[in-house]
C-alpha cells in the first residue's frame, strides 16, 4: 500500500528525485523502482567507474542501447557530447523525458537501431513487456513492435566521431550481427569499448563460436577484462561465464 502511494506521488508531481553515482538527477516515475535501485548505488558501479574513468569535458560519449538512459544521464555530466541509440519506442519516449527533467542539451538521442543498413526491424522484450531492458533485434513476438535500423557505415559518414572516448554496446544479443561492422572505425579511432554480450540468447550449438568470433575482432585491442570478475583475456569472453551469463567487458589500449 505504501509502495502504491509512493509511485503515485511520484507521478503526480512528474519525476523521481534521485542520484545516479551520487550525482542528484530528476528521473521519470514509472521507473521509479530502478531509480531507487540506482540511487542506493546497487546497479552497475562497475559501469559508473568506467564512465568516470573514460569520460572528459573534451570527449565524445557513444551509447549503443540506451534504455532509459541511466548511463546517459550520467555521460552527459562528464562528456562533452552524447551520441545514443534507443530503438524500443516505449524506453526512447522515457529517455527523452529524462533529458528534458533534467535540461540537457549535449544529447542526440536517436530512437533507431543500428544494423546492417536502413531499413525495417521487428524488435520485441525478451520478457513480453514494451519497454522493458530486454527489447531486441532477436526477438519479433506479437508484442513487439517494427524499428527503423540504420547501417553504422551511414551514421558514421554523416557525424564527426573523431573524439568518442568511450563506446557502450548493450543491444541484447544483436552485437553478434551490429559490432563487426564498427571494427573498421575502431580500430581507426581507438577509443575504449565497454560490450555486454548475451550467449543465452542464442542457440546452445552456436554460442561458443560466436563468442570466439567476437573474441577475435577486438583482438586488435590490447587488453580486455571483465570488471566484475577481474578476468583478462580472450577467456573473458569464451569461458564458461561468457557462454553461460551476460557478462560485460571492457576493450582499452590501457591496463
Amino acid at each position: 500500500m505504501l509502495t502504491q502511494a509512493r509511485k503515485m506521488f511520484y507521478r503526480a508531481r512528474g519525476y523521481y528525485s534521485g542520484n545516479l553515482n551520487g550525482q542528484p538527477f530528476r528521473l521519470d516515475p514509472y521507473h521509479s523502482k530502478f531509480w531507487r535501485k540506482v540511487s542506493a548505488g546497487n546497479w552497475e558501479p562497475e559501469t559508473f567507474a568506467t564512465l568516470d574513468a573514460h569520460l572528459s569535458a573534451d570527449k565524445d560519449y557513444l551509447d549503443i542501447g540506451a534504455w532509459i538512459g541511466p548511463t546517459v544521464l550520467y555521460a552527459a555530466r562528464r562528456a562533452r557530447h552524447v551520441w545514443c541509440f534507443e530503438p524500443d519506442p516505449v524506453a526512447y519516449r522515457h529517455l527523452v523525458w529524462n533529458l528534458e527533467l533534467n535540461g540537457i542539451r549535449n544529447v542526440s538521442a536517436f530512437g533507431v537501431a543500428l544494423s546492417d543498413g536502413f531499413g525495417v526491424a521487428r524488435m520485441a522484450s525478451a520478457h513480453g513487456e514494451a519497454g522493458d531492458s530486454t527489447s531486441s533485434l532477436l526477438h519479433d513476438g506479437s508484442h513487439g513492435t517494427d524499428a527503423l535500423t540504420i547501417g553504422w557505415t551511414a551514421f558514421a559518414n554523416a557525424i564527426d566521431l573523431s573524439q568518442v572516448s568511450l563506446v557502450k554496446m548493450d543491444i541484447e544479443g544483436a552485437e553478434y550481427s551490429v559490432l563487426p561492422s564498427l571494427v573498421p572505425w575502431l580500430q581507426e579511432t581507438y577509443p575504449a569499448l565497454l560490450l555486454s554480450t548475451h550467449a543465452p540468447y542464442l542457440a546452445a550449438e552456436t554460442r561458443a563460436a560466436a563468442m570466439a568470433d567476437l573474441s577475435d575482432a577486438l583482438a586488435f585491442y590490447p587488453n580486455c577484462h571483465d570488471p566484475v570478475t577481474g578476468e583478462t583475456g580472450k577467456s573473458a569472453l569464451t569461458g564458461d561465464r561468457g557462454l553461460t551469463q551476460f557478462p560485460t567487458v571492457l576493450f582499452n589500449a590501457n591496463p
